[in-house]
Formats: structure tokens, sequence, C-alpha cells
């Protein structure tokens, strides 16, 4: 995989940020069509609180507010709501279902993705609570309590021993495996029972669905990231994956020529083969990403999409989506915060830099924008965001 340095073509930073804003469907005008189409090209979008994710989708579409994004996931099926990169809950498209559940589920384990921690079920429990959960939501939608029974029923008492450390209290022990289980496409969500999570199987949303195999699934999903946030190395790979590093390297030296060495800031990372075109002019613009959005995780450099200041006030100990950021032409400028009080959005945005007069009319059109999404009416002040990471 080693190049010589003299056939290695160098990339500028200003014309790759340009080209995953384009890809990430946030330059403007945008080119996604759809709800599916915007998280495809992202990868995933985090939706550990579905909010996010709705403003994440909506704000890369100019005509869609949270129920078409709603719609997609529960009446039209284009979405899934299931266990993503990480371990954390994503929003997937439907139709690269396949490829995220074999290459998921071909991941070693690790901390970081919900399989290296603390071992409460022995291998042959995981299988046996895998096949209960398969066979109990076949062809039905149910609750956390009652997909409960309904394992202990195919399995024994011991699987709803609450072991497992929760926000609130314990969760019965069979929950260790459920995003092991998602992941080899026995489960995903399904709509709320009330204020409770329910679940089911992503068969009934993908008829004839089966997992890609493992090698396969793994380099189209390489090729994929590389394509939305290369040029990327091995470790920007397992860091967003949650997966070991040495693995990671070992991955994409098995891809041979399917992809490619280029430079960017003094560095050699990877992009698809042949994928080394960039646009001329630099990226302009600016946008409110909210929590955990699929371009701050996933873009790297760190030091150059944060650059300065903006390293100390928008990540969090070196960790990207903490904080909803302000983006402009490219670059985090700044975090934000809203508030709802009924159909009132209270948006609070503190500057790095001061914003120009042209930027502060694009601030105004993004934060209605944002209540256009959200269905609220929106309020916006300028000063410090007094709330913590992740609040």
């Amino acid at each position: 995989m080693n190049v010589p340095p003299s056939r290695v073509p160098v990339l500028e930073w200003a014309g790759v940020s340009a080209r995953r804003l384009e890809r990430s469907s946030l330059a403007v005008p945008g080119t996604a069509t759809g709800p599916a189409d915007v998280v495809a090209r992202l990868c995933g979008a985090h939706a550990q609180v579905l909010s996010a994710a709705e403003l994440s989708v909506g704000l890369r579409l100019s005509d869609i507010t949270r129920d078409g994004v709603r719609d997609a996931l529960w009446r039209d099926r284009t979405l899934v709501k299931t266990y993503g990169p990480r371990g954390t809950v994503h929003l997937l498209p439907t139709q690269d279902l396949p490829m995220w559940t074999g290459a998921l589920s071909a991941l070693p384990a690790s901390a970081g993705n919900g399989r290296g921690g603390v071992d409460l079920l022995s291998p042959q429990q995981t299988e046996e609570v895998i096949a209960a959960i398969a066979d109990a939501l076949h062809d039905a939608e149910l609750s956390a309590d009652d997909l409960t029974e309904a394992i202990v029923e195919r399995t024994g008492p011991w699987a709803a021993d609450p072991v497992m450390e929760a926000f609130q209290g314990k969760w019965p022990c069979w929950r260790t495996a459920m995003d092991l289980a998602a992941n080899r496409g026995a489960l995903c969500f399904a709509p709320n029972q009330g204020r409770k999570a329910a679940y089911t199987s992503p068969h009934r949303w993908l008829p004839g669905f089966t997992p890609t195999e493992g090698n396969a699934a793994l380099a189209a999903l390489v090729k994929s990231y590389l394509y939305a946030y290369g040029p990327a190395t091995p470790q920007h790979f397992a860091r967003w994956l949650a997966a070991p590093r040495r693995w990671a390297s070992e991955l994409f030296a098995s891809l041979g020529e399917e992809i490619q060495q280029v430079e960017l800031a003094g560095e050699r990372a990877w992009v698809v083969a042949g994928d080394t075109e960039v646009p001329a002019e630099p990226a302009r613009g600016l946008v409110l990403l909210p929590y955990f959005d699929a371009y701050l995780i996933g873009c790297q450099p760190r030091e150059l999409l944060f650059p300065g200041a903006a390293a100390g006030r928008a990540l969090a100990a070196g960790q990207a989506g903490n904080f909803p950021v302000l983006l402009v032409d490219g670059q985090a400028a700044g975090v934000w915060h809203q508030r709802r009080a009924g159909k009132k959005l209270f948006v609070t945005v503190e500057e790095i830099t001061p914003l120009t007069a042209v930027q502060r009319k694009e601030l105004d059109a993004q934060v209605e924008r944002v209540g256009e999404i959200l269905q609220g009416r929106t309020e916006l002040t300028l000063g410090k965001v007094a709330v913590g990471p992740h609040a």
C-alpha cells in the first residue's frame, strides 16, 4: 500500500473541506433527494436523541420537517432506527441495511462498540438471547418489558436478572446483547408504544433481507466512509467505528488497489481509488449542526475542522459531537444551544469570531430553518452558551 512520495496526490484542506460539504449535502444548494439519501451520504445519522437526527436530516433538505423524517422512518420505511457505529443508536438507510449488518456483525469486540465491556452473558447465553429476540420479533412489535417476557419464556429467568447498569437503575442482563442482535439483523426499533421504546424485526422493513457477507460488507463500508469523509487513515476509521486500530490497518491493507494514498496536511491518508478531484472554490456558507451530527464525528483531522480556539470550545476532551456547532465556511466557528418551551424555541449562538453582516443574515435564515424543521417559533440570542456538553 505504500506509494513513492512523487506519485502521491497532494490535496489541500480547502478543497477537501468543500468536497466533504458537497457530499454531505451541506453546501448550497444541497443535492440530496430525500431523507434516505441524506442518511446514506452521511454513513448513518446519530439518533440516540431522535430530534437531533431529525435536525441533521432536515438541515440538508430544503422542504422537509421532522414529520417528513418520521414518515420516512415509520411509514415509508426507507430509514431504519437501529444500532450503528460505536454501538450507538443510528438512523440507517433501509436499502443499505444488508451492508451495515454484515459489516457491524463482523467487527471485533472493543470497549467502544458495545461488545467489549463487562461480560454479563456467557457466549452460549448470548447466542440463546439473540435467537430468542429473532423469534419473538419475527412478526411482532414489542416494548422492552414485553420483549423481556418473551425472551425469558424462550431462555429462562436468568435472562431477566437486573444486573446491567442503566440510566436510572438496572436493566435485565439480556440487554447486553441488544446491540449485537441488531448488528446481526435480529432487531431494530419500532414506533414507541406510548412513552416506551419498542422493537421489531428488520425483516419486516426489508422483505428478503439478508446481511451481506462480512468481508464484502466491510469493504463496502470502508469505501462509503472514504467517499464521505476521505482522505482518512485507518486510525480515523477505527475511531469512527470504535474498532481496534490494528484491525482497521489490516482491513485497509486488504483492499489493495480499491483505495489509494494521498497526502493531506503533510500526512498520508486514503481515498477511494481515483477519487482525488476536489472543488476549485473553497467552502462558503453557514450552518447550525446539532449534537453528534455525522459530519462532526466523521471528519478528520480534528485540528483542521476545529481550528484554534474552536478546539477548546467546541470539543469535549477532543471528542466531537458533544456540543452543537456553528459551522462557517467549513470550520467550527462557535457553539449553540436550543431550548424548547411549548411552541417556542429559544436559540443561543456563541460566536468564537464575530460574524460579518452577511453571515449574520445567514444565521437568521438558519435559525428560522431550525424552527421550520422542529415546528416551533424561534427566538435568537447571540451570547454565551451556558450549558455544558451533551446537555
